[in-house]
């Protein structure tokens, strides 16, 4: 079993890095005489040094599978000690002094060497050409996949970043890119087995290590509470502590994230074992049905997005790159990330900072689309010692809820016309659910995503794709109808970042040829993402996005911007409502990989983007929803994830844009923890009301539909908002106006608008951003932003999508 906490030291060098031709240097002795060496910060990547070095660009990236690629540092010590690999990416041999230690094949697993040290050595690490093992003849697999190129990487473990053209940049992963470290023999515990789970409400802490010559007995601590672990074997301790009304660990959105330190002491010395969270994680119906999931027996509707490393260059896993991105997905109200099988595993400090913030993890295998060879049994070796390194190094990570046997594999095989038989990963999944019975019994086990129905991509049943709102242009209604049951990716659009961010990168004009390399695209596929994203500018607002793209650049950008958060926000409201068999929704993609308008909901400078203020709103633990039922009128839904009772009051008005008001209503409710109640239009108003304007008995009495939800200070919770008649975004006086003041001691921006306001947007005029963002107004309505990130007082200006006024603060 993999330690939790170590006292390794990291090898930090100095190291210095070289390129060669493939096969140059046979061994490190080779290197003798060479120029050319640069330093090479370790954990790292190849292509990181040589852009520290200005020898690499990110807009045109350096191929280097095609090379060899060599590290070396000096190593002192004296006496035996364990060195650690904890990744090295690719095809890598490890060589002390010109003795060769260590062969891998798979940048995705650890390895760890025992070596004699005498004085001064030179340990060197040499990345062999990838490019030339995958060129060498390969068994061929039953199918050939799009995503991805060439197909011998089917063979080989390596990520599929930088493999996949149209969507991530060529930008080659080479290189130790997670941590070398050492230690000495002895002295601290090894082989350490820690599981946390809860028995009726009793936590229960079950704890195997070994410490030979241990000097006295072994405690056992958490949570103030210790017991001593017998000795089952020589040098062997094992026990359980009971710990019972232990602090539950929970989805930030439904209660607190509790973490609990754990500890042994013995022979007079105290060791940090690491943290654990007690929480129980259940499926609420079979998964054929629909992946549905329970935390602590309370189900919750899982929310977030598909996550992608930090920074694509470098491939960082420290805690400083991950904290800035998950900060955000927590504001944004996201309770889970996927780490898909297209990606890489990410280091501890990502799960870590997971635990933390109360954000649920799925993790993929890293396989995707491609017909593996789980018959040869070096591959299935190596994948079987793939799993149970993942599965230890997080066996005490609470956030972890969930293992995938990868992406797209069996969607791929069964759109291209196989049969199930052909189709059903069922080696992989046999392999991953021996692994988690084992190591990880408190795990869901999802097959392969998307599955679980007739077809793997079928939308109502399992896991799926889902892309009918979105890339295939269905209507708002197609999220109902397609009766989702738990979107594992979603909502994927050619997201505009903020201008700020245009601006750095010198994509400011939609026009400019260079504007296309940022928008992703599936390979072989005749459209883009872009594409997408102006099918929905032209279906809300009624207007040809390729005229005004042509004539008015900055306002194209613009609309796309409102587009998407339109798009984002009712299809969530059509997920979240009572009734909905929908159980989550994870949303492609998380964090962009490259500048431009990807698919990213924060850009790839780690701005949030429209389409992250709109998930914010579409997230919120305590939420007010509108749904058109059509003859029998809107219904309200009033949702409270919390722990927490809540006195509230729910106002429903229908009135023109210019604010004249057609019906209205406001009731005051008492909200359980955990509640959700929904209201017919006719309950809250007490009367017939032509509230989805479908009876068509006349012209309609109303543009607009606002639900408010505020709390018993009159503090807004949530609102939402319905439109009959589609959005008019004809820009007009609207009677915008916005400007600084004083609230408890800080300053916030209040935005009002006299008539209706179309998605509200601040540009502030250096860095920070508003608290919330793109969102409507209704006529008469103010906001009340907090602006965070800023320096001194802040400035800007604010617009709205159908004002003509551009209002400075």
């Amino acid at each position: 079993m993999a330690l939790l906490r170590t006292v390794d030291r990291t090898l930090d060098g100095p190291w210095e890095m070289i390129v060669t031709a493939p096969s140059a240097c046979a061994g490190p002795g080779d290197l003798a005489g060479l120029s050319g060496f640069i330093p090479a910060p370790v954990p790292g990547t190849a292509a990181g040094a040589l852009r520290a070095a200005g020898q690499w660009s990110d807009r045109e990236p350096t191929p280097l599978h095609g090379s060899d690629i060599w590290y070396r540092t000096p190593l002192s010590g004296k006496g035996r000690e364990i060195l650690r690999f904890e990744g090295l990416a690719t095809l890598c041999e490890v060589w002390l002094d010109g003795h060769l230690l260590l062969t891998s094949r798979s940048m995705f697993l650890a390895h760890e060497v025992a070596v004699d040290l005498d004085g001064s050595h030179t340990l060197a690490l040499a990345f062999r050409s990838l490019a030339q093992d995958l060129a060498r003849p390969h068994k061929r697999g039953r199918w050939r996949p799009q995503l991805a190129t060439p197909g011998s990487l089917r063979h080989a473990r390596t990520t599929l970043l930088g493999f996949m053209p149209g969507w991530c940049p060529s930008v080659d992963a080479v290189g130790p890119y997670r941590p070398v470290t050492r230690r000495g023999e002895g002295g601290r515990p090894t082989g350490i087995d820690l599981r946390a789970s809860v028995e009726d409400g009793t936590g229960i802490l079950d704890l195997a290590l070994s410490l030979p010559g241990a000097g006295g007995p072994v405690t056992l601590r958490c949570d103030g509470r210790e017991t001593v672990l017998p000795e089952t074997a020589l040098g062997r301790f094992e026990g359980r502590l009971a710990l019972p009304g232990i602090a539950l660990w929970w989805p930030h959105s439904h209660g607190e994230p509790r973490l609990h330190a754990v500890s042994v002491e013995a022979g007079g010395g105290t060791f940090d074992i690491g943290r654990v969270g007690f929480r129980t994680i259940t499926q609420l119906r079979p998964f054929a049905e629909g992946l549905s999931l329970a935390v602590n027996g309370v189900p919750v509707f899982c929310r977030g997005a598909c996550w992608t490393p930090a920074d694509l260059v470098g491939l960082p896993g420290d805690r400083a790159s991950y904290a800035p991105l998950l900060a955000l997905a927590a504001e944004a109200g996201m309770t889970m990330l996927r780490v898909g099988g297209t990606m890489l595993y990410e280091a501890q400090a990502f799960h870590d900072l997971c635990d933390e913030l109360g954000i649920l993890v799925w993790q993929d295998l890293m396989l995707a689309n491609f017909d593996y060879p789980t018959d040869d049994p070096a591959f299935r070796t190596a994948l079987e010692s793939e799993i149970a390194q993942l599965l230890d190094r997080c066996q005490a990570s609470p956030s972890l809820c969930v293992v995938g046997g990868g992406s797209e594999i069996e969607q791929q095989a069964a759109m291209l016309g196989f049969p199930e038989s052909a189709w059903r990963a069922r080696a992989v999944e046999a392999m991953l659910r021996e692994a988690v019975a084992v190591r990880r019994p408190d795990l869901v086990v999802v097959p392969n995503s998307p599955s679980g129905g007739d077809l793997p991509f079928s939308t109502n049943a399992g896991v799926t794709h889902y892309y009918g709102v979105g890339a295939y242009g269905r209507p708002f209604e197609d999220a109902r109808r397609a009766e989702v049951r738990f979107a594992s990716e979603c909502l994927a659009f050619a997201n505009v970042p903020e201008p700020v961010s245009l601006h750095e990168a010198g994509l400011s004009d939609p026009r400019d040829p260079a504007w296309a390399h940022g928008v992703p695209r599936d390979r072989g596929a005749d459209w883009d993402f872009e594409g997408v994203r102006d099918h929905y500018v032209g279906a809300l607002y009624g207007i040809d996005p390729e005229t005004v793209r042509r004539d008015d650049p900055e306002r194209y950008l613009t609309l796309g911007r409102a587009a998407v958060t339109d798009v984002m926000e009712a299809t969530f409201a059509e997920w979240r409502r009572a009734g909905s068999p929908t159980a989550g929704g994870l949303v492609w993609l998380y964090h962009d990989l490259a500048p431009g308008a990807g698919w990213g909901v924060v850009d790839v400078a780690g701005r949030p983007k429209s389409a992250w203020y709109a998930l914010k709103r579409a997230f919120r633990p305590v939420q007010a929803l509108l749904s058109d039922e059509g003859l029998n009128g809107l219904h309200a839904h009033v949702v409270n994830e919390t722990a927490e009772a809540l006195d509230v009051t729910l106002a429903l008005s229908f009135a023109s844009t210019t604010g004249k008001v057609a019906a209205r209503a406001e009731r005051a409710l008492s909200l359980a923890p955990r509640e959700t109640i929904t209201l017919s239009s006719a309950a809250l108003l007490g009367r017939f009301f032509d509230a989805t304007a479908s009876y068509r008995f006349g012209p309609a009495a109303h543009d607009l539909a606002h639900l408010r939800l505020s709390g018993a200070d009159g503090t807004l919770l949530a609102e939402a908002f319905h439109f009959p008649a589609g959005r008019d975004a004809t820009p007009r006086e609207i009677g915008l106006c916005a400007a600084l003041v004083e609230d408890r001691d800080d300053l916030v921006l209040r935005v009002a608008a006299e008539r209706h306001a179309l998605s509200v947007h601040v540009a502030l005029d250096g860095e920070g951003r508003p608290a919330d963002n793109w969102f409507h107004l209704a006529p008469g309505g103010e906001r009340h932003l907090r602006l965070t990130g800023t320096a001194g007082r802040p400035s800007g200006v604010v617009r709205a999508v159908n004002g003509s006024e551009v209002v400075r603060f």
